[in-house]
């Protein structure tokens, strides 16, 4: 009787699952089509006076083989931004961006500098101090076009230049080259080029190209193809792929001298694993955080007091940007 059991229950087993597993198939149908119907309008939104605050901390490993010797370089960054939505001019808004503070940790070959502007007296004692403290409470206008979300004007670049020399004359031909006005453009649009101002479908996908010139550094050639992957609780969530391309500055006749003890003349560096994400608040209209990770290596030919080096390098990057409705920068206990 036992054995007829086990085997009647084996029977009926066999003949149930097809059906569970018909049944469960048709969910997961459902569930796609669901899917395929979620819908986001990732739109920005602003309120004139109505201010928000970022914090952008980034993060760089950089290992460079020169002559058989290894020189390792580590830098931390995060600056403090308040951005002021002034008044709508047609397509366009007009935005206040302020610095609000800066903090840099360098490690260069175990040769360590460190400034942090939200400690007051305290922010570091080092040959970069005054440069650094030059950034804080720096202030530019922008116009940003709506329609395409494209920065098309900066104001306030004189002023920050005069700021940034008095802290370092000796770096003024470099600065006024690598601070252009297109160069600050790009600088101040990613904060708002990854939403693309319509309403999109899941799995639906759009591109950004951009190039961020560095006069005799080069220039960095990006493409950011971005995925809206749907909702993460009460947010939309957008992947991030990026390529870059980096060029180095061609030898131009004429060129004004840039001040850099060393000129770069041929580099093949390639990007890989350039991915990231975005979650987007709907209600509030912005980007409460993003994160990006960046690997790029290859060669560089660097010349020297007029001698040619080989160099190998290896560079990881990753960055995170968080906004709220309120400063990010730390407050000291007891304030």
């Amino acid at each position: 009787m036992l054995r007829r059991l086990l085997i009647a229950t084996l029977v009926l087993g066999v003949g149930v699952l097809p059906t569970v597993g018909q049944d469960k198939d048709k969910d997961k149908d459902k569930d796609k089509d669901k899917d395929k119907d979620v819908k986001a309008l990732l739109k920005w939104k602003f309120e004139a006076n109505t201010s928000f605050y970022q914090k952008m901390y980034t993060k760089t490993v950089q290992t460079m083989k020169v002559q058989n010797q290894d020189v390792n370089q580590t830098q931390e960054q995060t600056f403090y931004f308040v951005w002021t939505p002034i008044k709508k001019d047609g397509d366009s808004w007009i935005i206040e961006q302020k610095i609000e503070g800066v903090a840099m940790n360098i490690d260069i070959g175990q040769q360590k500098i460190s400034y942090d502007s939200t400690k007051g007296k305290e922010a570091g004692n080092n040959p970069l101090g005054e440069f650094f403290n030059a950034l804080k409470d720096s202030k530019f206008t922008i116009t940003l076009n709506t329609k395409d979300m494209k920065v098309t004007k900066v104001e306030g670049r004189e002023e920050f230049l005069k700021k940034l020399v008095q802290a370092n004359p000796q770096m003024k031909p470099l600065l006024e080259q690598i601070l252009s006005d297109n160069a600050l453009k790009e600088m101040a649009e990613p904060t708002f080029a990854a939403i693309p101002g319509k309403e999109v479908k899941k799995g639906e996908t759009w591109e950004r190209n951009s190039t961020l010139d560095m006069g005799p550094i080069g220039k960095y050639e990006n493409t950011y193809t971005y995925t809206f992957e749907g909702k993460e609780g009460k947010q939309d969530k957008i992947k991030v792929d990026t390529s870059l391309k980096y060029v180095p500055q061609s030898d131009v006749a004429g060129a004004p001298s840039s001040g850099l003890p060393f000129k770069i003349k041929s580099a093949d560096l390639k990007s890989s694993s350039a991915s990231g994400t975005i979650l987007f608040d709907p209600e509030k209209g912005w980007i409460t955080k993003s994160d990006m990770k960046l690997e790029l290596s290859g060669k560089l030919q660097i010349e020297i007091g007029g001698q040619s080096t080989d160099v190998n390098l290896t560079q990881t990057q990753t960055s995170t940007v968080e906004t709220d409705v309120k400063s990010l920068v730390p407050t000291k206990p007891g304030s």
